[in-house]
């Protein structure tokens, strides 16, 4: 494998879907997150802890402004790490991987590094607007969010090793495994600690349009990479002259 190359093609595949992630973000979440944030600052303003003045205002549009504009070039940075791994995962197992070309296999792997590390934990915890959760919970809800990625990942890794040694007629095992253990899983961890108080039309608003964005990041990540790789073949065996 030319490694240089390798490199570029699965930072560049991040990076460019990473982009594509944060302008989705912008366009179809920030709305809500505008939604969201005014009816925190109404809280804020009805408690006492702020007051609605002009200098409020203008240093709370400056922060939104400066917030916005940060949004592409996080989701960039962003990209471009899970695209190193989506690209080291793709190269161990694009042999494998059902599909006549690279584009199709990255989008088989992109579509099941989807589902198992954020369309699962999202099922069980699924993302709230900033309305939503206690600030003195934030760390006990990231590392129920990262656990349930762990489970869910790893458990997906341990799965597909038995279902490569299970003869063909009985690979269904491996399938009906894994539904049972991540069935268990919802049921043992912890329900999310903060109670849902936002409206609920603004919440779910928020949660659909957020699976969307991420929908279309793997997408891209998947497209990005296998054109990629279709067209600069990486793994090629480079050819030595002999004389």
């Amino acid at each position: 494998m030319k490694t240089a190359l390798f490199i570029a093609i699965v930072l560049a595949a991040g990076c460019f879907a990473g982009t594509i992630h944060g302008l989705a973000n912008l366009a179809i979440v920030e709305p809500y997150l505008d939604e969201a944030i005014g009816i925190e600052n109404q809280n804020l303003f009805a408690s006492g802890e702020e007051e609605d003045t002009p200098q409020f205002q203008v240093e709370y549009d400056s922060y939104r402004i400066w917030q916005k504009g940060g949004q592409v070039l996080a989701g960039a940075i962003l990209g471009t790490s899970i695209g190193a791994l989506f690209g080291i995962v793709f190269a161990l197992s694009r042999k494998i991987l059902p599909g006549n070309n690279h584009v199709k296999k990255a989008l088989v792997l992109s579509g099941i590094m989807w589902f198992t590390i954020y369309l699962i934990p999202f099922l069980k915890y699924p993302a709230n607007p900033p309305t939503v959760g206690d600030a003195d919970t934030v760390v006990l809800r990231a590392i129920l969010y990262l656990s349930f990625i762990a489970i869910s990942g790893f458990g997906a890794v341990g799965f597909y090793q038995l279902l490569k040694r299970l003869e063909k007629r009985k690979r269904f095992v491996a399938f009906i495994g894994y539904a049972a253990f991540l069935s268990t899983a919802f049921l043992l961890m912890p329900e999310n600690p903060d109670e849902v108080t936002a409206p609920m039309d603004l919440v779910n608003g928020f949660r659909a349009m957020s699976v969307v964005a991420v929908s279309i990041f793997w997408i891209s990540l998947g497209v990005i990479l296998g054109a990629l790789w279709q067209k600069y073949n990486p793994d090629k065996q480079i050819q030595t002259k002999t004389y």
